[in-house]
Formats: structure tokens, C-alpha cells, sequence
């Protein structure tokens, strides 16, 4: 006969495979990401070089200049997976590393399996517009192991020893590990806020707190173990503090709850905070410390939100498990018997079809969304009437690592994704020659840039058809090509050959 405590965790484990298959479809993405090109072409240039590179190949503007490869090995990983399987192996890599991050979320939340299923879900609908095939979805796994590490560590210490191995894994895939300090701080300083207000005894609290600011000092003697080395200790530090990232790029800004795709996340902060009002319910410091920060990082900046799922989720799923009593099991049937079992197993085996249905069609449509989002015959076009000599090519913004991924080196381009290497100077220029800002026809001028590739209803693709000094040899719906006249070049800035330095880098194969 099946107790209630083997009942529990056999509807855990059945809503658990649920769960996954659900996520797994759920959290797939196309590989269309603007930051992916650029990641996988320096993951190339990692595995062809067999060295990190420690400054810029890849532009003009920043060329030769220190850039910190923060994810140097998420993008050996994903180049890895993209010369093997294409971007299917990219879609479903993402997709378990996403679903992975979820299922542990599951695990932690304190709540009968129905509720803890319906909260992780809602936390992953929440956190959909953060997911792709991008190195920041090893920041939300490994914070989500950090998580679950610490509060089981309450009960069997040893499981802290398995956070340096994995933080000196996290730092050198992604720099958001700057994340799992903060968390174990914010844990141990809950302990103590716990021991100050009289809910959890010192003598208890004092060996918890000792045993994870050890761990977390362990974590942090390890930053300098990356190939960028101390530079990584300011670096997180660095990022934030850049006012042209929360300028220009949308996922540093805050979300903006007109739009219907941060609904789900307006609804989770509605639901925790009643679950906060409930007087059925009384929150620990372990608890509400990382809550109260990470609440605060998610209405600074969109792309904090998955990490606030994983501290807001297991409240609201404990306040939600109070809503119902706990189901009772005085005639249980005997394993195996009567239609739940079969249920069980059909919903499994559909959710299955389900997730391998939607891989499949992602992959099938991959090259439509990539040609829907990217300028693909105008790059064509450029590859195939390359200059003699590498070109200097002011792309937009979200086209530039593709640029780096279909046209380097025969070209270099003005900026990409890698904000953090640019800095807010060149992010200002260009994003005042793209809109035709004071001053915008100097940053093409005093950069000498050949080559523009812009959409045509932009500002500046309007501007450069009037101007007699530059040439449009292709233009489609999609994009526009702008090559300046050899006679219009200012005084002085005639085309250059590229650098003896910077020319001495190897450089990867075109793909």
C-alpha cells in the first residue's frame, strides 16, 4: 500500500516528467539571437587560433584594444555544437540548459507537486522574454543550482563543497557568476537577520553561515582562474556602471508593463506580493533578503528577471499550496491499477511528440527566421564583391555580429553586441549617425567607413541616397548598401591597410 509520503514524491517525479517535456517545448528558441553570430565566430576563432583572444579582431573602431572574453568557453561550446549539428543542436542544447535551470526550481519549491508544477511554469512564462541560444542561460542554470545547493546544505553541509568546482565552471562560461557571491551573501545574511529576530536559534544559524562564507570566499580566490585573469574581478562591476548599455541596449532597460510580453511577470509580482500580505504565511531572511534584491534588480533591468523567478516562484507556490488542502490517500490503488497510471503515460508520450514537434519546426524554418531578421542577400552581395582590401562597415546595430559571423575578415565592422568593448563613446556615435543626429555625418567621416549596411527606412539610408558622395550598389526591402565614393574620401583618410599588428592574428575560415 502506498504511504502518503511515497504518494507525494511518486506524483513529484510524474509531474516532474511532465514538467520537463513541457519546458523542453516551452523554452525552444530559434538561433537568431544578434549576439549569437558574434559568439560563434569567436568560439571559431578560439578553437583555430587555440588561444583566447585578449583583444579586438573584429572591428575597426576597438581593433588591437583589450576585450575581456567573458564567455570564451560558452562559445567553443556553441560553435562546437553548430559545426556538428547546426543550429538544431544549438536549439535543443538551449533548450535543456533553460528546462534545466526550471526543473531544479520545481525541486525547491516548498508546495504539493500540482502547485509547484503550475508556479514553475508560470515562472518560465514570465522569464520567456530573456530566453535564446545565448551564454546567459548558463547564468540562470547555475544560479539555480546555487540555490538548491544552499538550502539543501541546511541538512547535509557537504553539498557546499560542490559550489567552487561549479562557480570556477560558471565565471568562465558567462559573467553574470558574479550573481553567486551575491546569492550566498544575501543567504548567509538572512541567517543572521533569522538568529537576530528570534525565528531560528544562533547556535543553529552561526555553523550555516560560517560553512557558506567560506564557500563564497573559496568562490571568489577563484575569479582570476579565466584567461582574462583579475580583469574579471571588475569586469561585472564595470557593465553595470556603463550608462550607454542602459541607453542602448533593451534588455538593460526596465520592463515596461505595456507590453503584453511582461504581463506574466507583472502577475508574478501581484502574486507575491500577496502571498507577502497573507497572514497565513511569514517569510524567513534566508528567504526574503535575496528576494527583496533580486525584486529590485528585475524592475532595474529586464534581463534580471529569470533569476528573480528563482527566489519569487517557491513563495508564491507555498501560498498557493495553501489554498487547498492536501489531498487524501485512504484508498490508494495498488501500483499500477486503475486509469492514472495510463493517463499519466499518454500525457508523457504527448508531450514528447509535443517538443520534438516544435524542434523539429524550428530547425525546419531556420533559415526563414534568419532571413527575416538578418540582411542575408545584401551580406551575399558584399562577399561576393568583396574590396581588394579589408573594408571598414558601419552595420546596424543588431546586424553586426552577423556581419563578424558571414564577413570577417574580409571586412570589419564600426560595433556589435560587445557593447561592454566599446564603451558609450562609439555607442553614441553610432546611434547618432543611425537616427542622423548633430554630428552624425563625422562618425563616418572621421572612422573613414567604406562600407554602411542599414535598413533603408532609416535616417541615415535616407540621408546617404541624397548624398552624391556615396554609391548604392544593392538595395532590397530588407537592407541597404552604401559604398563611398573614392573621391569623396575626406583629406587624409585614404584606406589603409590593415595594421602589421593586428594583421598578424590569425584568423579564422569564412563559414
Amino acid at each position: 500500500m502506498l504511504t502518503p509520503a511515497n504518494s507525494t514524491w511518486n506524483n513529484r517525479v510524474v509531474f516532474a516528467g511532465i514538467l520537463l517535456l513541457g519546458l523542453l517545448a516551452m523554452t525552444a528558441r530559434p538561433a537568431t539571437d544578434p549576439d549569437l553570430w558574434w559568439h560563434l565566430r569567436t568560439g571559431q576563432w578560439i578553437i583555430e587560433t587555440s588561444h583566447v583572444p585578449h583583444t579586438d579582431p573584429f572591428s575597426f573602431t576597438r581593433g588591437g584594444s583589450s576585450w575581456v572574453s567573458h564567455e570564451w568557453l560558452s562559445e567553443v561550446i556553441f560553435y562546437g555544437l553548430w559545426k556538428r549539428g547546426g543550429a538544431s543542436a544549438l536549439i535543443v542544447f538551449s533548450s535543456f540548459v533553460t528546462t534545466a535551470g526550471f526543473l531544479l526550481l520545481y525541486w525547491r519549491c516548498p508546495a504539493q507537486p500540482h502547485w509547484a508544477a503550475a508556479a514553475t511554469v508560470l515562472g518560465a512564462w514570465a522569464s520567456a522574454p530573456c530566453w535564446g541560444t545565448r551564454p546567459q542561460t548558463f547564468t540562470f542554470l547555475f544560479a539555480s543550482i546555487f540555490l538548491w545547493l544552499l538550502e539543501r546544505a541546511e541538512d547535509r553541509p557537504r553539498l557546499l563543497l560542490w559550489i567552487p568546482p561549479l562557480f570556477l565552471l560558471w565565471l568562465n562560461l558567462h559573467a553574470g557568476f558574479a550573481i553567486g557571491p551575491v546569492l550566498m551573501l544575501l543567504y548567509a545574511a538572512g541567517l543572521v537577520l533569522e538568529a537576530a529576530n528570534g525565528t531560528t536559534p544562533w547556535a543553529k544559524a552561526r555553523p550555516n553561515v560560517i560553512r557558506i562564507l567560506l564557500a563564497m570566499l573559496a568562490c571568489l580566490a577563484l575569479v582570476p582562474l579565466n584567461p582574462s585573469g583579475t580583469q574579471l574581478y571588475r569586469y561585472p562591476l564595470d557593465t553595470l556602471r556603463s550608462p550607454g548599455m542602459r541607453l542602448f541596449i533593451v534588455e538593460w532597460f526596465s520592463p515596461d508593463f505595456h507590453q503584453w510580453m511582461y504581463f506574466p511577470c507583472l502577475l508574478v509580482f501581484l502574486l507575491l506580493m500577496a502571498a507577502l500580505a497573507g497572514s497565513r504565511f511569514q517569510i524567513r531572511g534566508r528567504v526574503f533578503l535575496p528576494l527583496l534584491f533580486m525584486f529590485l534588480s528585475a524592475l532595474d533591468a529586464a534581463r534580471h528577471i529569470p533569476i528573480f523567478m528563482l527566489v519569487a516562484i517557491p513563495v508564491i507556490a507555498q501560498s498557493l499550496s495553501h489554498l487547498s488542502p492536501a489531498p487524501q490517500l485512504s484508498a490508494p490503488h495498488p501500483p499500477g491499477k486503475g486509469l492514472r497510471p495510463l493517463f499519466n503515460w499518454a500525457a508523457l508520450l504527448l508531450l514528447a511528440a509535443f517538443a520534438l514537434a516544435r524542434w523539429t519546426n524550428l530547425a525546419r524554418s531556420q533559415n526563414l527566421r534568419e532571413a527575416d531578421q538578418f540582411p542575408r542577400e545584401a551580406v551575399a552581395f558584399l562577399r561576393t564583391n568583396n574590396p581588394d582590401q579589408p573594408g571598414r562597415l558601419f552595420a546596424y546595430y543588431d546586424w553586426g555580429g552577423y556581419a563578424i559571423w558571414k564577413l570577417y575578415p574580409q571586412y570589419r565592422v564600426f560595433v556589435d553586441g560587445r557593447s561592454d568593448l566599446y564603451g558609450d563613446n562609439i555607442l553614441k556615435q553610432c546611434d547618432s549617425a543611425v537616427q542622423l543626429h548633430k554630428g552624425w555625418r563625422a562618425a563616418l567621416d572621421d572612422w573613414n567607413v567604406q562600407t554602411v549596411l542599414i535598413p533603408p527606412n532609416s535616417a541615415l539610408a535616407q540621408a546617404l541616397f541624397l548624398d552624391p558622395g556615396w554609391n548604392a550598389p544593392y538595395h532590397d526591402s530588407q537592407a541597404s548598401i552604401f559604398v563611398r565614393n573614392r573621391m569623396s574620401i575626406p583629406h587624409g583618410r585614404l584606406p589603409a591597410a590593415t595594421s602589421p599588428a593586428r594583421s598578424s592574428a590569425l584568423s579564422p575560415k569564412r563559414p
